[in-house]
């Protein structure tokens, strides 16, 4: 078991149904244990002594037609370590609703907000998840992957984990079975700040490519010439490439 001390948010989209989380920790790879997604289901952030199958188990409750709320209750009720897990929970619908275990190490606390939950362990303050809620209030009309990403910067920037920083990750579902964007920085001295390099890149470079794909409705897909084109070209030549 491992102790993910973390800030991250849960969120979804009003306007178009994305559903997403963006995280960071002084922890390696975070991306691989706290994101839980699933598209018109809902989202999962399990954290502190992270189980993951808070995060498998929770999405399938999602799914089954539980709330929230519901599903939250479900996967407390049934852990004998519960005072150590923290969770933010969203479902298709934009109902939230967060944990934060008594004995989660502190200072350790979250806010449930308008279709978000931001939460936090091992941090400097409450200051960081104070900041994230918001700019997830101020920035609800951009979308979703942009606003995750200054929800994170801002909780960065209030202080974040108190040991340090390592790694950071989002993830953005919209209306498939893959991810719309899965982006993470394993291991880095500032990893939010990588974050958002590797972001502006995956902007340019990976979501139009991602508008295209082949879709359930649509096999084929629909790729712009001008995004072939694209990336035929050499990762450096290629719009927003960071290369020298």
């Amino acid at each position: 078991m491992i102790e993910l001390n973390t800030f991250s948010i849960s969120a979804r989209c009003n306007v178009t149904g994305m559903l997403g989380v963006a995280v960071s920790t002084a922890v390696p790879a975070v991306g691989g244990l706290c994101p839980f997604i699933k598209a018109d289901v809902g989202t999962i952030a399990t954290q502190a002594w992270v189980n993951p199958y808070l995060g498998i188990d929770g999405v399938k409750l999602l799914e089954s037609g539980c709330s929230a709320e519901e599903t939250l209750h479900r996967l407390i009720d049934a852990d004998p370590e519960r005072e150590v897990r923290q969770l933010g929970i969203v479902d298709a619908q934009g109902r939230s609703s967060a944990f934060t275990g008594k004995d989660c190490v502190g200072w350790a606390g979250h806010i449930v907000g308008d279709g978000y939950t931001v939460q936090g362990n091992m941090l400097v303050g409450a200051a960081t998840i104070e900041k994230m809620a918001a700019a997830a209030d101020e920035l609800r009309s951009i979308e979703l992957p942009e606003r995750l990403m200054r929800v994170l910067e801002a909780g960065q920037s209030a202080g974040g984990d108190k040991r340090g920083k390592q790694s950071a990750a989002l993830k953005v579902y919209h209306r498939e079975a893959f991810p719309w964007l899965d982006i993470r920085v394993d291991e880095h001295p500032d990893p939010v700040a990588e974050l958002r390099r590797v972001f502006e890149i995956a902007s340019r470079q990976l979501l139009p490519f991602t508008r295209g794909m082949p879709s359930r409705a649509d096999p084929r897909g629909a790729l712009a010439e001008s995004v072939t084109a694209m990336l035929m070209l050499p990762p450096e030549h290629r719009p927003g490439s960071s290369r020298s």
